[in-house]
């Protein structure tokens, strides 16, 4: 008799899903969006707003509907109207040019991107060459730097710092975008620091609480990760920064998508672990999607990683507390008795 051995079943292996936690909306972006949210609810529409109140096309699309315009510039809003700026902050010009243009106006810029503008305000009046770390063409990057043109120069990234010039080495301060790479901004400044062993550090870290918390958990994610999906829109800059981490910190693959719409299926072969994790400008939904998505597939098995916990909340902008209605129609009238 002819020995029979059984061969094993062949079971597939677990397919499983890391969500990052923190993730999703940080507290300057929720605070943008409700004050579009409320101004609509008690002004009325249209609410007119300078750039992106976030940058997430869902989010935007989502307020257009709600009654929201969307502008680039401010010379385009009609005198007598509301106009909010952008969680990114602007540049004193630009409020200067609503004023002009007889606008009432709602600043939804996030309290951290205002410490940098403060912090960039008081390093120019000691009369310091700020360097301010950033992506050029940033909104924020723009904001930061109209506090103190003849004072700031930009550098963008660590291969940036050999083009710095300053007029004395001694009094150097940095100061940075609050969306970068914890890891790129700190090469950077080693870099400077090499250059300038005298450079000022700001206050506190100019790189926000969200976006830190946000990288931390993406590098325990990636860590384990056959493929990281992070949702969030291509011109967010904290979202595209999630994906280079993911990448420098253990993933096999990663990509950025807006939405479950987004993803190639071809992504998954042979993958049993998906990391998951949104920028800060994302509503959960959008995560929700993906999940679906995902479980559809197989991928059931789900455990949330959450190295650190957030608690921040930011007060809505002061303005919504005004009869912002009554104080555009007044500028509108003073602005068109101005020109006639």
């Amino acid at each position: 008799m002819v020995a029979m051995t059984a061969t094993p079943v062949s079971r597939p292996a677990e397919r499983r899903i890391l969500l990052a936690a923190p993730r999703g909306y940080c507290a300057g972006v929720d605070r943008a969006v409700i004050a579009v949210e409320q101004a609509l609810e008690q002004y009325g529409a249209p609410i007119y707003v300078r750039h992106e109140i976030v940058h997430n096309k869902y989010v935007v699309q989502t307020l257009e509907k709600k009654g929201a315009i969307f502008v680039e510039e401010t010379s385009e809003v009609p005198a007598g109207e509301i106009v909010i700026f952008s969680a990114h902050g602007v540049a004193p010009q630009v409020h200067d040019e609503a004023e002009r243009g007889g606008l009432a106006t709602i600043d939804a810029t996030c309290p951290l991107v205002t410490k940098v503008h403060k912090e960039a305000v008081r390093f120019a009046k000691d009369d310091y060459d700020i360097l301010l770390i950033g992506h050029e063409g940033h909104e924020e990057v723009i904001g930061t730097s109209g506090e103190a043109p003849d004072h700031i120069t930009l550098v963008d990234g660590p291969d940036d710092v050999q083009n710095v010039e300053v007029r004395d080495p001694d009094k150097v301060v940095w100061l940075s975008q609050t969306t970068l790479s914890v890891d790129e901004t700190m090469e950077t400044v080693d870099a400077l620091q090499s250059r300038y062993p005298n450079l000022l550090s700001p206050p506190s870290d100019d790189i926000c609480y969200a976006t830190q918390n946000r990288q931390t958990a993406i590098k325990k994610v990636a860590a384990e990760s056959d493929l990281v999906l992070v949702v969030g829109s291509k011109n967010s800059s904290n979202s595209v920064r999630l994906v280079e981490t993911a990448l420098n910190h253990g993933a096999t693959a990663g990509h950025l998508v807006d939405n479950a719409g987004e993803i190639d299926e071809s992504w998954l072969e042979g993958v049993t672990t998906v990391g998951l994790s949104s920028g800060a400008s994302v509503p959960d939904v959008l995560i929700d999607g993906v999940l679906d998505w995902l479980r559809e597939r197989g991928w059931d098995d789900l455990e949330v990683v959450q190295p650190v916990e957030e608690h921040m909340q930011f007060s809505l902008p002061k303005e919504l507390r005004r009869d912002l209605r009554t104080e555009a129609a007044e500028k509108g009238k003073v602005r068109a008795e101005g020109a006639g």
